[in-house]
């Protein structure tokens, strides 16, 4: 059984789950701070991996991190990751849940990437016309590049708006490279 697998079937039961006891929501704010973590901190997704450490020593960790931040079934529901070996995928399973629970929602998520913070009001245009777009609520990320020449990168469900600077220098080179002005005799 592949990750991918692993992470949507695990994330399925949490939902499932969260939604019967109607804390889903909160689930959701849950689960993006345990991606969060997980993202972040190279060294515990290290120790997740390591099958020496015991899952006791990992259920630990999890509670030190998360016992005063998150609901008690995000708790439950970590610790059993834990007992079942599945620690190693747990960023994957939060990944997997955020996608699960935007999908049944109807929310999409859009990545925009800026070489500059955005203003408030551009970002709430960009939402907007995604939305209207879409005919679904979005969820917008805006983030900023600072390898980024200029213009805008947005992304949201798997199509691209790619209107950065470098692009626009780079079809300007291939274009100039075509040269359909010299004589080809």
């Amino acid at each position: 059984m592949n990750d991918y697998r692993i992470n949507t079937n695990y994330a399925k039961a949490l939902l499932m789950t969260a939604e019967d006891l109607k804390v889903a929501d909160r689930v959701m704010d849950d689960m993006r701070l345990v991606f969060a973590v997980c993202k972040e901190n190279r060294e515990l997704a290290v120790v997740f991996a390591n099958p020496v450490v015991r899952p006791d020593k990992k259920g630990a960790i999890l509670r030190e991190l998360f016992a005063d931040r998150c609901h008690e079934v995000t708790m439950a529901f970590l610790l059993f990751i834990v007992r079942k070996k599945r620690a190693v995928n747990l960023r994957g399973i939060s990944d997997a849940y955020l996608s699960l629970y935007r999908e049944s929602r109807g929310i999409v998520l859009a990545d925009l990437v800026t070489h500059q913070p955005t203003a408030p009001e551009a970002n709430e245009e960009v939402r907007k016309l995604v939305e209207q777009y879409t005919g679904k609520s979005v969820e917008l990320n805006a983030r900023t590049d600072p390898k980024m020449l200029g213009g805008f990168k947005l992304e949201f469900d798997h199509n691209m708006y790619d209107a950065r600077l470098r692009t626009k220098i780079y079809k300007l080179r291939k274009e100039f490279a075509k040269n359909i002005y010299e004589s080809k005799l």
